[in-house]
């Protein structure tokens, strides 16, 4: 049975909520006291969203509540104590067959992953700290736009761990292999200068101007119509994976056609 969609209203779930406005949807991390950490209640939020967005929707914004983005993993999650009413945290994980705890992973990342998807263009407002699992779904969307304040920090490696939330390729792709390296090794902070400098942000602005840059950029991808998007972002993310130059020509030219006969349709039903 398919999944209904999202339609209207305000959804609120595992410290997630989702507004929507006509074409726009705006997901909130909303766990201000604890600086938006992260558990495995908020990626089944984001998930269940990504599965259930009604497909009109064509911007998300992201953002956190209060002072930060997010400030990754909640820290219940390393102590056993219980997490969104189950027991262990991530030592959890290692009581499951190895089949079963790479799905659970799995299952993560999706509630990051979907925001990739070039149907519609995704973007990140943040502010403060966007830490490990907050540098991810930074990330994950298609332009970030940063307040002057905002860090970022791959954390998961000073943690004896490793980034899993899909944010590495991302990274890579936008700062290249050395850098993405050291970023994630180090466990260093980015501030917004810096990122905007190596292209990890689209603009910084003051933090007071944060939430008109992000309706000034929501506006004007709204402008151009909705498959002409999709497509050129779908065109974008082919070329970024290392496709050849002729396959990259023929995907331009299947799209080009596929815009032209959605022209044609258009005038034939005027």
């Amino acid at each position: 049975m398919p999944v209904p969609a999202i339609d209207a209203g305000v959804l609120e779930r595992g410290g997630v909520r989702l507004a929507l406005s006509g074409p726009l949807a705006t997901i909130t991390l909303d766990r201000p006291d604890v600086l938006n950490a992260q558990t495995p209640a908020t990626w089944q939020a984001l998930r269940h969203i990504g599965e259930q967005l009604d497909p009109d929707v064509r911007v998300v914004v992201v953002r956190g509540s209060g002072r930060a983005f997010s400030a990754g993993l909640d820290r219940r999650m390393f102590t056993g104590e219980p997490v969104d009413g189950e027991p262990g945290g991530l030592g959890a994980m290692l009581s499951l067959p190895a089949s079963e705890a790479d799905a659970k992973i799995a299952s993560y990342q999706a509630g990051f992953t979907w925001l990739s998807d070039p149907a519609r263009v995704t973007i990140a407002a943040v502010q403060g700290h966007a830490i490990g699992a907050g540098f991810q779904l930074a990330l994950a969307c298609d332009f970030r736009v940063l307040a002057e304040d905002a860090q970022f920090c791959m954390a998961e490696t000073g943690l004896g761990l490793v980034p899993d939330l899909g944010g590495t390729l991302p990274l890579v792709r936008l700062v290249g292999y050395s850098r993405a390296a050291e970023m994630c090794v180090t466990s260093r902070r980015v501030p917004a200068a810096e990122a905007l400098q190596i292209g990890l942000a689209n603009s910084v602005v003051p933090a007071d101007e944060l939430d008109a840059a992000v309706d000034s950029l929501v506006a004007a991808v709204l402008k151009p119509l909705p498959g002409a998007v999709s497509e050129t972002l779908a065109l974008i993310a082919s070329a970024a994976s290392g496709v050849s130059f002729p396959d990259q020509l023929a995907l331009e030219r299947a799209a080009q056609l596929r815009r032209l006969q959605s022209f044609a349709a258009m005038s034939a039903q005027s």
